[in-house]
Order: C-alpha cells, then structure tokens, then sequence
C-alpha cells in the first residue's frame, strides 16, 4: 500500500517522484517499459525554453518559466549536462520581424528575463553560419540545452536513494477503486495507494478514461531528427528557431550538450503512438527547411537518426487536473514539457496538498547527485580515481572516452542500467560517432558480468532486443 502512485516514467513522472521524495510519503513509479525515460523524454531537441512562446496566463507559459529557472541549479545539483547557451528565433522577412515582435512582447508578458531583439548585424555576429536573408532574431539568453534522460534519471535515482520505488513492465490495464484506495492493476500484480499521479505521456488520455469520463483527446505528434558528428557541432552556438507556427516550434539547428549538432524535428501526426520510424521523405524536409536558417550543414557528418512521439493535445495547454478523487492528471505535456518538468512537479505537489495528502517533510533526505565524468577531470584528479579504481583507467567507448569504471557505476548506481541503450543514457557510451559499434560488445561483456547473467539475455534496449540470440560453438 502507497500512499501515492505515479504512472509513468518519464520526465514528468520522475520531477514528481524527486519533489516528492522529500515528504514523509510512500511513493512508486509504474512504467510500461524496462527502463526510465524511454518514451519522449529520450527522443526530443533536448532545449531548455526560456518560455516565450506559450500564450500569457497560461500553465505552460507560467510553469516554463518557472521550470527553465530551476533548471539551472538542479543540473548543477544532480549532476546533469546543461549548458545556458541561449536561443535565437530568426526572422527572414517583414512578416516574420512583426511575429518576432509579438513573441518578444509575449516573452514580456510571461516574464522571461533579458529578452531582446537582435539586428541582422547583431545575430551575424554572435552566430557566423547562419544565412544572410535573415533580417532579426529574438534573442532569449535565458534557454539552455540539456541531456533529457540523464535529467529524468538523475531525478529518479535521487528519489530512489529518498524511499521511492519503480516497478518497470508494469502495463496499466485497469484502475478501480474501493473505499478511499485505488488499485492499479497490470496483466500480472496489482498496486494499491491513497492518490495516484497520471504522467503517462503520449497514453495519458487512456490511463484517464479508466477512471473518468474523456475530456481530452491526445494527438499524437512524431518528430524526426538528425544527430550530427561533433565536427558539426560548431556551425551553431546557441538554439537557432525558425518563427513557429500551429503545429509546433519549427526545424531547429541546436548545438547539444554533448558537442555534437542536432538538426529537427519535423511534426505528422500519428495513429501509432509507438511507432517512433524515420522516413527518407520526412528527413528531406527536416534539411531542407534546417537550410533556410544554415546552409552549410554536412549530412554526410550524420551519425544517427531518430524519431520521438510527442504528447499533444486538443487542449492548447498542459492538462493539470483532477481527473477524480485524488487522482491527479498531469496529460498532454508537449513542448515546453521538458522545460517545465520541475515546475510541473511543484504543481502537483500543490494540488496533492489541496486535496488533503499529508506533507511534511523529513527529517533528511538527498536532494544531490554525485557522478564521476571521467574525461572532464583534471590529470591529477583522474590519477586519484584511477588509484582508487582501476576500472576508470580502461577506455572503453573510445569516441566518448568512457571508461569501465563509468560504465559499471552506470549499472550499480540507483535504478541501474540494464541494457546496453540503458548504459548509453547513463553515461554516454556508444554515444559518439561510430554509435557503439567498436564498444556495444565490451558493454555486453560488462553487464553481463557485473550482474551475473548470461550474455544471451543482454538487451540492446527494450523487451526483445536482445544482442545474441544462440551459442554457435562451445568453448574446450
């Protein structure tokens, strides 16, 4: 019996399970998958908004604000790549200036720090690549970029540390209540608790319906991406936005967090909210139109494509709501939901405490998280671990430097990697330009080893994605 229940694992869900954790409650994470963030907190452009965007007096304009200010001091806190790069919306005509305009007086409104319009001159200057048709930018310094899933994960390993469980392959199928206590019911077991939190996504809608009558309707919304080689990921030093229009933000052109260059996404809609597949034609698109803002990109230096699902709605805002008794819906958080994540976990806390949970906080908790980053230490700091560990002293992804010791904290830390995807998102490995092809065996090898099962039952990712499928010789 829990006090409260959060369903779903993403971002949204995690935010909620840290802030959470601080309280004197018994929380638990329910995730269809094997793993944290592995719907679209995993495949999106990884921006910190500075917020604005979102129309005034709304809950995205006020909570993306909110959020992209917390932001800064949680990545630093947890552990978490960010970097406050800033973003441009540029403008290449007059039409586009006046819309520029309205989002500069609009950011106003909603309270974004700084905000300014740039001359051509002026954008030029601060970002050399970009075409020479534009004629201003809105300038936001404010917005950041950020690693998303180590976000949501250093999230979920620090509310883990305070108390919180996950329970993952746990597919919602039923909801019901007795008394004052909900049961959320998969195939096979059952969870009962007091309150329950619906972060689930792109599935939000559904998991209302089995306790409420519809009131919204997801859309789902699939966004295809280019992941560039870090030889790319100079031709743009801050966020560069095309002006936005109704179905969403626009191709952008966006450094990362980890050096490289990322180019997206498009917007279709979808009729399959699982189905995250890239398309030859949809990628055309993607560059061709990325080419209005920069047009020296080389796609050749591309290294990975994927695609992501967003959460949008009929709704032109968040749904933050109270679906039934002390059930909580937090549904159709499209962008700026990454931005907003903490803010919006600070609203459902507030409304948690509206409808009578019981908060008071402990006595202690852990509200940080450390992590060794191996090649971002000094010499004579990777002397002293190497001293202490041996394993930091093997390079195991040679296009991250990611050593062993890295990779094997990856898998013992809180909520630890299980997959080789999994080590991925923990601590990069396979992340760079050969996309693990020279170390995806070396991670097998290693999780198979450090959680003493057999190399047959390593998955690359999720259920069913195992690596070696038979023996093909046995060893004398």
């Amino acid at each position: 019996m829990f006090d409260v229940v959060i369903i779903g694992a993403g971002v949204i869900g995690c935010a909620t399970a840290y802030k959470l954790s601080k309280y004197n409650l018994k929380v638990c994470v329910l995730d269809k998958e094997n793993d944290v963030a592995m719907g679209a907190t995993r495949a999106n452009s990884a921006i910190i908004h500075a917020g604005y965007d979102p129309e005034p007096d709304t809950l995205m304009a006020r909570l993306n604000v909110d959020g992209c200010a917390q932001a800064k001091e949680l990545a630093k806190k947890l552990s978490v790549p960010y970097k406050n790069v800033g973003s441009m919306v540029l403008a290449f005509s007059d039409e586009e200036a006046a819309t520029v305009q309205k989002l500069y007086e609009r950011g106003v409104k909603n309270g974004v720090p700084d905000i300014t319009v740039l001359s051509a001159e002026e954008v030029f200057e601060r970002e050399p690549n970009v075409s020479r048709e534009v004629v201003c930018a809105l300038w936001a310094p404010s917005a950041g970029i950020i690693s998303p899933w180590e976000y949501a994960i250093a999230f979920a390993e620090t509310a883990n540390k305070n108390g919180t469980e996950f329970v993952f392959d746990f597919e919602v199928k039923d909801i019901k209540k007795e008394g004052d206590v909900w049961e959320i019911s998969s195939c096979d077991k059952s969870v009962k608790a007091k309150y329950v939190i619906n972060a689930a996504g792109v599935y939000s809608d559904k998991i209302h319906e089995m306790v409420a009558e519809a009131n919204f309707e997801i859309i789902p919304s699939k966004g295809q991406y280019y992941l560039l080689d870090k030889i790319e990921g100079k031709k743009a030093n801050c966020t560069l936005f095309q002006c936005p229009s109704k179905v969403g933000k626009g191709v952008l052109v966006s450094p990362t967090v980890h050096g490289n260059l990322i180019v997206g996404p498009d917007a279709t809609t979808s009729d399959n909210r699982d189905k995250v597949n890239t398309t030859g034609q949809q990628l055309d698109f993607v560059r061709n139109t990325a080419g209005k803002s920069v047009s020296n990109i080389n796609y050749r230096n591309s290294i990975r494509n994927f695609a992501g699902m967003r959460a949008n709605s009929n709704i032109d805002d968040f749904i933050i709501q109270v679906a039934a008794d002390n059930f909580i819906d937090l549904a159709g958080i499209k962008s700026p939901g990454l931005s907003a994540a903490p803010a919006i976990a600070d609203e459902a806390i507030k409304i948690l405490a509206s409808i009578g949970a019981e908060l008071t906080e402990k006595e202690s908790y852990v509200d940080s998280r450390e992590k060794v980053v191996f090649k971002e230490l000094s010499a004579k700091e990777k002397a002293e671990v190497i001293k202490k560990n041996p394993l930091y002293g093997r390079i195991i992804c040679r296009c991250e430097t990611i050593t062993e010791g890295e990779i094997v904290d990856a898998i013992h830390a809180p909520i630890g990697a299980r997959t080789i995807d999994g080590v991925k998102r923990r601590c990069n490995a396979g992340m760079g330009r050969c996309q693990g092809g020279f170390c995806g065996p070396k991670v097998l090898e290693i999780i198979s080893r450090e959680l003493n099962i057999s190399p047959l039952e390593v998955k690359k990712d999720k259920n069913g994605s195992n690596v070696l499928v038979s023996e093909t010789k046995e060893e004398k």
